[in-house]
């Protein structure tokens, strides 16, 4: 076995990897950019080695400082994780010719499966369903344009590289094909040092389904099962689970044949996933193969007890497969959640910035967190924006949907943007929980984005009811300070008024052992909380049932977090709630003769200069940040009357690019 190995990686895989080495044994060496200095895989690895600026170009798909460090500091072998140059067969061959392992596929499969053309004619070759076309990569926009019509409408574009949902667009006409492909090819090309574009035909309603394999170097290969990755955001996944709710048994056996029949015509070895479109009939049609460990690998070692990491180190180092087909389980059922730093209000924008408070929920045996931060810890703009992955398990699929609703609502960040209210809100959803869910779900139920404080509020009960009991709690600490005028101490009124979207709801606060008997509405509420002044989290019971909500105060607000909603409870004396009613509401500003910058990034470029005039819905700039490009529109008619920044400025949230007259 090897001794020592380097992960070509950063963030939570990186730290994954590390776990499963130290597990078996064998030493780790970390590399880094200089803006992951103090990150947490550096501090976990037994070494840790520099190498290079910021930008992934200039460090982390540097091939030959990779291979320096491995010589350097006599790494055998090298796991690459996934992204940056996890599916680079020039790195891989130039590994085998200094004489390091790659842990990961031959260079063979890495070339033919790495290339969704290549890929796809070998489907063809060895049997597997694949969707309908065209063979080879675009020339030009033109190009697309015209296969584009021949195929017909809709259609994907899609980098023929990499992976991730980077360099995906669908296009429903031939003005989105010509946008499409350029934006397709500049984050292909940022992501992947690959700008070939490929067009095939774009499946409506369809499912996203996948299925793991793992092969040896002997020729023995088996499918894990699969991973329903339906639910998708511009193409990226957002919650994966094993198994599919959609599969029967024996569409599962013939998708999971069909993944090792493909995987055996290029004699893969390691870990490897083929991914499938399904359609509402369970027709399943060949989309890629990652030749590399996937980010939702977790769910599947929930479902088998198997270790994917350790597998692929074994299979590295000349091992066979300790299991054939018939070993392999689907044991209980697991979710897993990506939570990443990003503005759900700002149409899911990146967010950067210091984690100043990270309390992710405790693990246990039904609760896993994978990450790569740790509180204090930057989130940079030079990289993808997760924080964590949250798995959990159960014995069936409610049981694990209940425990990430609960282990979401316990997970508290603060200091950057975080996806967690919608995530919770998603889990929460009547398609999710019915498993009635597409690729096109969250395009179709949250359209104009998800907006944590929006829509009707069917019952505030468990709102109030946390924010009444901090008041309480708060205003029985302040009638306790010494000091106070006797005869004249401090009385807490047990009657108040919370006001929520502006609808007022009569309250009564009486303590009692372990908590408070709340009256909202008419309404006797048991709450018992164990929460204290300066707690985030708040946990308790409310009608015997455990709750878990984010809470922060603002002198008489509260605002309450829980199962995806964001509220704000102001609570008032009976008298001062009806005064309250009578006070005008403050507009904001308006801004709208302001292009603002809708997130942290890098201002790539400008289209227009002062004394241009432009219509609605013209360009006029483009931000970048976390290898995302960010076009923005006129969204009226007007003269540029001044330009606050150029090119190559970085931008915080709401900078002002230009204003318009």
């Amino acid at each position: 076995m090897f001794k020592k190995i380097l992960i070509a990686n950063r963030g939570e895989i990186a730290c994954r990897v590390i776990k499963s080495a130290r597990s078996m044994g064998i030493e780790t060496v970390a590399v880094y950019s200089d803006a992951d200095r103090d990150a947490l895989h550096v501090q976990m690895a037994d070494e840790a080695i520099n190498i290079g600026p910021p930008p992934s170009a200039q460090s982390y798909l540097m091939k030959d400082r990779i291979i320096q460090a491995c010589l350097d500091t006599g790494a055998e072998a090298v796991h690459p994780g996934y992204g940056f140059l996890s599916e680079n067969a020039e790195f891989r061959a130039a590994l085998e010719a200094a004489n390091i392992v790659f842990i990961g596929p031959n260079t063979r499969a890495i070339e033919a499966m790495g290339d969704k053309i290549t890929s796809k004619k070998l489907a063809d070759e060895a049997g597997v369903n694949t969707i309908p076309g065209f063979p080879d990569a675009m020339k030009d926009a033109d190009h697309a344009v015209e296969v584009a019509n021949d195929i017909g409408y809709p259609v994907m574009l899609k980098a023929t590289a990499g992976g991730g949902g980077k360099g995906m667009r669908v296009a429903r006409n031939d003005a989105e094909c010509r946008d499409g492909f350029k934006r397709a090819a500049n984050e292909a090309r940022s992501s992947f040092g690959n700008d070939q574009i490929l067009v095939e035909k774009f499946i409506e309603e369809p499912r996203h389904i996948e299925i793991q394999v793992m092969a040896d170097r002997h020729g023995n290969a088996v499918y894990l099962n699969e991973r329903e990755c339906s639910l998708q955001r511009r193409h990226q996944k957002v919650i994966e689970e094993a198994p599919s709710p959609f599969l029967d048994e024996a569409t599962r056996k013939e998708m999971g044949t069909q993944a090792v029949a493909l995987a055996k015509a290029v004699n893969y070895e390691s870990a490897g996933t083929v991914e499938f479109i399904v359609d509402k009939d369970r027709n399943f049609f060949f989309l890629e193969m990652n030749t590399r460990l996937q980010v939702e690998h977790p769910v599947t070692e929930l479902i088998t007890g198997l270790d994917l990491v350790e597998m692929m180190i074994r299979v590295a180092n000349g091992e066979k497969l300790p299991i054939g087909q018939s070993d392999v389980p689907i044991n209980g059922w697991a979710m897993e959640s990506r939570v990443y730093a990003e503005d759900p209000s700002r149409n899911f924008l990146p967010s950067t910035g210091r984690l100043v408070y990270y309390r992710p929920p405790t693990e246990d045996e039904h609760v896993r967190v994978d990450t790569g931060v740790f509180e204090g810890g930057e989130i940079s703009m030079f990289y993808d924006p997760m924080i964590a992955k949250l798995i959990t398990y159960g014995s069936d699929r409610e049981e694990a949907r209940s425990r990430m609703c609960t282990a979401l609502d316990q997970f508290v960040i603060r200091g950057v943007s975080s996806n967690l209210g919608f995530l919770a809100a998603l889990m929460r959803h009547e398609r999710f929980i019915d498993g009635n869910i597409s690729t096109n779900m969250i395009g179709d139920e949250y359209p104009d984005g998800f907006d944590p404080s929006g829509g009707d509020f069917e019952d505030p009960t468990v709102t109030i009811a946390v924010a009444a009991s901090m008041l309480r709690g708060y205003r029985d600490r302040a009638a306790r300070i010494d000091g106070q005028l006797r005869g004249h101490e401090r009385k807490v009124p047990q009657d108040w008024v919370a006001i929520i979207d502006r609808q007022h709801h009569p309250i009564t606060i009486v303590p009692v052992e372990g908590g408070f008997d709340i009256t909202i509405d008419g309404k006797v509420n048991s709450v018992r909380t164990g929460w204290t002044f300066g707690q985030q989290l708040f946990g308790g019971t409310i009608n015997s049932k455990e709750v878990f909500a984010q809470v922060e105060r603002d002198v008489q607000t509260y605002r309450v977090q829980h199962a995806g909603r964001l509220s704000d409870v102001t609570i008032l004396t009976p008298r001062a709630a009806e005064l309250f009613k009578h006070m005008p509401v403050k507009e904001p500003p308006d801004m709208s003769k302001f292009l603002l910058s809708p997130m942290p990034g890098l201002l790539v470029s400008l289209s227009v200069k002062e004394g241009d005039a432009v219509s609605a819905g013209e360009q006029l700039a483009v931000v970048e940040a976390m290898k995302m490009e960010n076009t923005l529109h006129a969204e009226r008619d007007g003269v540029v009357a001044r330009i606050y920044c150029e090119t190559g400025t970085s931008l915080a949230v709401d900078d002002k690019i230009l204003e318009l007259e």
